[in-house]
């Protein structure tokens, strides 16, 4: 997997090998190059100068992206502490150590306590396994906490064949794009 765009241009973040070494290694699907581009394409006037957060980092490299694109902050949630480290070295190897942040949790966790410390972002990025109930469990947490800052957006990687609700509290669907059997849904805050 590699950088596609922005200052880390080309870099590669884990290779096969890399990912043989984590208790996740069958189950971690990274996001396609393809479906990242179109991803950082839809988001080009809203990811300088974000705060984004990746609630299922993996190998990172959605994250990483958004910092080499201009993000001034990275979140990433990942529990396998395999997962983190390659995370870390590549954060420090393309210069975005200062800027890049680890939360070693779950998502739901890591929502928690944001939204008790009354922290907010701009962008975030889910991206859980595609045949699993995370979704149905997170985005109501978001729907109903203010982690969200009021410009922000949620963004949903998944399955084609999986539908989402309209609205999740606060949280209203605003568009979804489709690449084969990948869709990115993308969620704003409903207007008063």
């Amino acid at each position: 997997m590699r950088i596609s765009g922005g200052s880390a241009k080309g870099r590669r973040t884990a290779t096969k090998k890399q990912l043989l070494g984590s208790p996740r290694k069958g189950r971690i699907r990274p996001t396609r190059a393809k479906v990242r581009e179109a991803l950082f394409d839809i988001l080009r006037h809203s990811i300088g100068g974000s705060t984004f957060v990746d609630l299922y980092a993996g190998t990172g490299t959605v994250g990483l992206e958004s910092l080499s694109r201009g993000a001034v902050r990275a979140v990433f949630i990942e529990p396998d502490p395999v997962m983190t480290e390659i995370i870390k070295r590549n954060a420090q190897e393309f210069g975005f150590s200062e800027r890049a942040y680890f939360f070693p949790g779950r998502a739901d966790e890591f929502l928690q306590r944001a939204a008790s410390a009354h922290e907010h972002y701009d962008i975030l990025f889910l991206d859980p396994p595609y045949h699993s109930d995370e979704l149905e469990r997170i985005l109501p947490v978001i729907g109903r906490t203010d982690v969200l800052s009021t410009d922000g957006v949620v963004v949903v990687e998944h399955y084609f064949k999986k539908k989402l609700p309209d609205q999740f509290g606060f949280l209203r669907m605003q568009k979804c794009y489709r690449y084969g059997d990948t869709v990115l849904t993308f969620y704003k805050r409903a207007l008063a």
